[in-house]
């Protein structure tokens, strides 16, 4: 706007309220390449229905600038008026504290409305995203776009986001294409189709399964209707894969996913104390068994000696089954219709692996009883709890995430269960059939 339309200037306020009433697309626009403080000036000149409806027409990054130099009587007034979700978006372009400090000038019922839509559920993409996104329209240049990064020397920018009119995400284009690009090039001939994004909703473990994937470095936010709403950076990107991975180990063992290493002894006790109990009363099942055959184990107390042998090597077996189908269920590698094709795996592996540690099992068995009854007892006892724990290993989470449970929660103490009994039941089931066999001098 050239010198002559200033606000106060009286001829040309009434063209100037009359084009801001009639386009106020136009008008944000015009208003953008001005500074802060000139920008707020013309706007302070009109009705706060034709500034919100300006205002609301202003690129976020635009209006980034405007907060600072806003006094409070004009953001009360424009902000009361704003809808609430384009009033949030445009907020959560501050910082948190400057935020909550905008927020306590409007109505408690206004304030409170726009906070909901700017907090997103925890563990979402909303939550990681940064808001405060560079924002580039299609018809851009190459020149006008550097022109434009450059006073963003506080940001870190790897991929330029474009937009069109209404703020939808349109493509990407990465910083080094723009670079060796002609200045006059605009940016729609550089940006790639269907760029990659995800909803504001979308969980941790989509976005960590995105980051496995496409190994990315920025990864643009959108809501229900593609509007970019903000980016998550490679390093919130790598922070969610770690603390996804952190949480099911924690989880897996029965701890809390929300405890942490300095939390209070009160807080640990409460979420690691049920699991021991449910873990105590499955460690009893297991138990149950051995008590079954207590006969064979006071006729023969060498039996005892290689239980933990049995029931260690089908424990283990179990793990890794877990450890492998628990990693392609986060990241959907597979679905609960796979399970089959995983079993089958794992049980071929788990017989393959079972019969070289039956065959070195049985020769050490051998070597220390002197019993090559006891030796083939425990060698086919090892095949079949190490098989029987392979499959269960992989069925056991596909099962609990069909019905609902989380299975990096129970996955674990449901496994060890399992592995126990059938090692015990394998290798004590097989030596009362064949107490005969077991000769031991």
């Amino acid at each position: 706007m050239q010198e002559n339309t200033q606000p106060g200037t009286t001829v040309t306020q009434p063209m100037i309220q009359e084009f801001f009433n009639r386009y106020p697309e136009e008008a944000a626009r015009s208003l953008c390449v001005l500074s802060a403080g000139e920008a707020l000036l013309h706007l302070q000149t009109v009705s706060a229905e034709i500034a919100a409806r300006i205002i609301s027409s202003f690129p976020g990054d635009a209006v980034e600038a405007l907060f600072p130099d806003m006094d409070e009587p004009f953001f009360q007034s424009v902000f009361a008026i704003i809808e609430p979700d384009r009033a949030a978006t445009l907020l959560s372009r501050v910082n948190a504290d400057e935020a909550e400090k905008f927020l306590l000038l409007l109505p408690p019922k206004r304030a409170c409305e726009i906070k909901e839509l700017m907090d997103y559920p925890p563990e979402t993409a909303g939550k990681l995203m940064d808001p405060r996104v560079a924002l580039f329209t299609r018809d851009m240049t190459v020149e006008e776009t550097l022109a434009k990064i450059r006073t963003l020397s506080n940001r870190r920018i790897i991929d330029v986001c474009v937009i069109d009119e209404n703020e939808h995400l349109v493509g990407t284009v990465p910083l080094q294409d723009i670079a060796v690009s002609m200045p006059e090039t605009h940016l729609e001939e550089l940006f790639h189709k269907q760029p990659l994004s995800i909803n504001l909703m979308a969980p941790r473990d989509e976005i960590v399964e995105i980051l496995e994937f496409h190994k990315l470095t920025t990864l643009p936010v959108v809501d229900m209707e593609g509007r970019l709403k903000g980016i998550i950076r490679y390093d919130a990107l790598i922070a969610a894969a770690q603390e996804d991975t952190a949480s099911n180990m924690q989880k897996m063992f029965g701890a809390g996913k929300d405890e942490r290493a300095l939390s209070t002894p009160f807080f640990a006790i409460k979420k690691r104390l049920p699991w021991l109990e449910i873990n105590l009363a499955t460690a009893f099942l297991a138990a149950a068994v051995v008590g079954v055959f207590e006969d064979t184990i006071a006729k023969i107390t060498a039996l005892a000696v290689f239980l933990p042998v049995v029931a260690g090597q089908s424990g283990n077996t179990g793990s890794q089954s877990l450890a492998v189908v628990m990693r392609g269920l986060a990241l959907r590698e597979i679905r609960p219709g796979h399970w089959w094709k995983v079993a089958k795996k794992e049980m071929i592996v788990g017989a393959f692996n079972g019969t070289i540690v039956a065959i070195t099992t049985a020769l050490i068995a051998y070597l220390w009883m002197g019993s090559s009854g006891l030796s083939i007892v425990i060698g086919i006892a090892m095949i079949l709890s190490m098989v029987i724990a392979a499959f269960s290993g992989a069925v056991i989470p596909v099962i609990l995430k069909t019905i609902g449970f989380d299975p990096a929660q129970s996955s674990s103490i449901i496994l060890t269960t399992v592995t126990d009994v059938a090692g015990f039941l394998s290798f004590l089931g097989l030596a009362k059939m064949l107490s005969e066999m077991l000769n031991i001098g």
